[in-house]
């Protein structure tokens, strides 16, 4: 019985960030021997609203590879390749383009804010939930893995399912959200953990590296010296203990009661952090060592992915009644 399809994908900023792994990485890791996954870097994506800086977009995204793989993703069940290298990707974003208003586009929430926020207004960033539309369905994706901010591009590619379904026969599945909860992971300065405001740590960073940034981490603004009260529940060092301390309970009463310092307590997440990414980074320094064996994951997913795209193309060229079409 053949798998449901699943189709995921970041866009190229490098080496990813804890926020990355916990938000999505480990999720994509324990879907891979359920479905057939399509695990994409969508560099594309990328020029939307970064197309004045390429200089390192290759080395941005064969770092981006690395953690893939350092992670857990593994090439022989799941196909990781590079959108670009699938031109199907554009060709279907063209045709779709013809189905979609331009009202309609510019409704959706992630245009109006980012519009506002980056002062974009290209039509390529426009068409993004377009391009977003052909990269899950050049692959007939059944489930795509999101968190709540993204359905509004999922209910655009259903629509778009149905309309070119509703002109040229059903070709397309529409396609569900298989929404995650994903954990919002802070930053060292207690904001959301991001590359543009600075405040990553990130998975290649060494041991050393890490424990220095956990240690500049904000805590509880209410405790202010060892013996205060602190208050876990507001503090950013407690909510990574949650993720990485085992027995993370017991931070909480000696917290709580001031027992427990702040430094003592970063030094207890630092050395619990960097024994939970071990592995991950053993596997990238070999990686590191051997690129050959991400250029070679590369090539074979983009085969995985070209064969299943021009399938698609195929079945869309026939339904159009384009030339070429067999």
């Amino acid at each position: 019985m053949a798998k449901d399809v699943i189709l995921s994908g970041m866009q190229p900023t490098g080496k990813l960030h804890l926020g990355n792994l916990e938000g999505a990485l480990k999720n994509w890791v324990s879907l891979q021997n359920d479905y057939q996954m399509y695990c994409c870097i969508v560099d594309w994506h990328s020029l939307t609203s970064d197309y004045a800086h390429t200089g390192d977009l290759k080395e941005r995204i064969f770092e981006m590879a690395m953690d893939y793989l350092a992670s857990g993703l593994n090439p022989e069940k799941c196909a990781i390749f590079v959108q670009s290298q699938i031109k199907e990707h554009a060709e279907l974003h063209l045709l779709f383009s013809m189905l979609v208003p331009v009202p309609r586009l510019a409704r959706v929430p992630s245009f109006k804010e980012k519009r506002k926020e980056l002062g974009l207004d290209s039509y390529g960033f426009l068409g993004y939930p377009v391009l977003q539309a052909a990269d899950i369905l050049i692959y007939k994706a059944k489930y795509v893995p999101v968190g709540q901010d993204q359905l509004p591009h999922i209910e655009l590619t259903r629509e778009i399912a149905r309309k070119f379904n509703s002109f040229y026969g059903d070709v397309f599945p529409e396609p569900e959200a298989k929404l995650t909860k994903f954990p919002v992971i802070p930053g060292i300065d207690g904001r959301k953990m991001s590359k543009s405001y600075n405040n990553d740590i990130t998975i290649a960073e060494s041991p050393e590296e890490t424990t220095v940034k956990i240690m500049k981490m904000y805590t509880d603004p209410k405790k202010i010296y060892k013996g205060d009260p602190g208050h876990p529940e507001e503090c950013p060092v407690y909510l990574l203990h949650q993720i990485y301390t085992l027995d993370y309970e017991k931070i909480y009463p000696v917290c709580h009661s001031g027992e427990l310092g702040c430094v003592e307590c970063k030094k207890i997440l630092a050395k619990n952090l960097n024994k939970a990414l071990e592995l991950i980074r053993a596997k990238r320094k070999e990686l590191e060592e051997n690129p050959e064996i991400v250029k070679s994951a590369l090539e074979s997913g983009a085969k995985k992915a070209q064969k299943k795209a021009k399938e698609t193309m195929k079945d869309v060229r026939k339904a159009i009644g384009l030339c070429g079409a067999s």
